[in-house]
């Protein structure tokens, strides 16, 4: 990728890019954006966007690791409380349905089995970290941390863009998503009380 711009509107151009390709990926997954969609609706054109990401698919490398990084900033864990956690969890995806979208995208169309990322230590080492710590501390039931983690994410998906059973939106009332906060908290909870 090249540098980000140094001026403000060149900040201000590369910036609308991410934000209009973020849903044309969320949208339409890599092989169905069109560069052309996401340049008219950035009011920008080809040139400037491969200038700043190389082709469509750095793009979306741009979009989606920064997406994981999002998750990691807006909702870092907390291993003495991996139910508020996945209750957090839950939240942000309610927010921004369109991170679950693209890391949908990127199994699908780049890495259907393993690790979805390769850099998956540097996202990932700190969880697992405090996983086995809280388990050490006998606060969190033993197992592999990856795999307490995996549950956790898992859990907290239940009513994300990827349920194969219902999807929840933002716009449902209130009391439904605390009622699934408070069913999904608890189910965290005993799932993963220390023995």
């Amino acid at each position: 990728m090249a540098d980000q711009p140094l001026t403000s509107r060149g900040a201000a151009t590369y910036q609308r890019i991410l934000d209009v390709a973020t849903q044309e990926f969320a949208q339409h997954g890599i092989a169905g954006a069109r560069i052309e969609r996401i340049v008219a609706a950035a009011r920008t054109n080809k040139a400037q966007l491969y200038a700043y990401f190389g082709n469509k698919e750095k793009l979306f490398d741009t979009i989606f690791f920064g997406s994981l990084e999002r998750i990691v900033n807006v909702v870092p864990i907390d291993a003495a409380d991996l139910a508020d956690w996945a209750v957090r969890l839950y939240d942000e995806y309610l927010r921004r349905p369109d991170l679950i979208r693209l890391a949908t995208w990127a199994r699908l169309e780049r890495r259907p089995t393993g690790h979805l990322v390769e850099d998956h230590d540097r996202l990932e080492d700190h969880k697992l970290r405090a996983i086995a710590e809280a388990q050490a501390a006998g606060r969190v039931r033993q197992g592999d941390p990856f795999d307490v983690m995996a549950l956790v994410i898992a859990m907290s998906m239940a009513w994300s863009p990827v349920s194969n059973v219902y999807a929840a939106t933002a716009e449902e009332p209130a009391e439904t998503h605390e009622q699934r906060r408070t069913l999904l908290r608890e189910c965290v909870r005993r799932a993963l009380a220390a023995d």
